[in-house]
Parts: structure tokens; C-alpha cells; sequence
């Protein structure tokens, strides 16, 4: 394998590991949600720094429906999208150069 099909590897293995990443953590904020944690936690106010950026866009697309909201699911299918799309793509391109 060539050093450039190395790199596209090597960025197909990142882009993989951060949205496999997001996923989890978007998936324990939407978990936590059903027990209503201390919004003072540290941990809580992380993790709500960390997948407000990424949830915000979808909830100004997709209005809460009786108190239910549904842009983590948007979200998450958005990420698995991503995932199987692009990532797929990237180790294909890097087999495509190899050989």
C-alpha cells in the first residue's frame, strides 16, 4: 500500500473513532434525560457543552412534539449516515490507490 492509501486509511480510522464517539455521547445525554440529573454536575454540564453544538441545529429544524424531543434521533441516524457513507467510501478510495 502506498503512503497516500496509508493517510486515507488513517483518516477512515479518525473520522470512524469521533462520529463512533459522538454517537456514545449523544446517546448518554439522551439516557440521562429520562432521570433528570443535577444540571450543577460536572460531568453533566460537560457533556451538555459537548453535544449542544451538534444537537442545536437539529432542534431549530424539528420542533418538540408534546414535550418529546426527537432531534437526537435525527441526529443519531445523521451520524450513522456518516458513518457508513463516508468511512466506506474512504477505505474503498484507499484500496482503489493501492492497487
Amino acid at each position: 500500500m502506498g503512503i497516500f492509501a496509508n493517510f486515507i486509511e488513517a483518516v477512515a480510522f479518525l473520522v470512524n473513532a469521533v462520529l463512533t464517539l459522538m454517537f456514545w455521547i449523544i446517546l448518554i445525554r439522551v439516557l440521562m434525560s429520562w432521570v433528570s440529573p443535577d444540571p450543577y454536575n460536572p460531568l453533566v454540564r460537560t457533556l451538555y457543552q459537548l453535544t449542544d453544538p451538534i444537537l442545536r441545529p437539529a432542534q431549530r429544524l424539528i420542533p418538540p412534539m408534546g414535550g418529546l424531543d426527537l432531534s437526537p434521533i435525527v441526529v443519531l441516524l445523521g451520524i450513522q449516515f456518516i458513518k457508513i457513507f463516508l468511512v466506506q467510501s474512504l477505505h474503498e478510495l484507499a484500496r482503489g490507490i493501492a492497487y
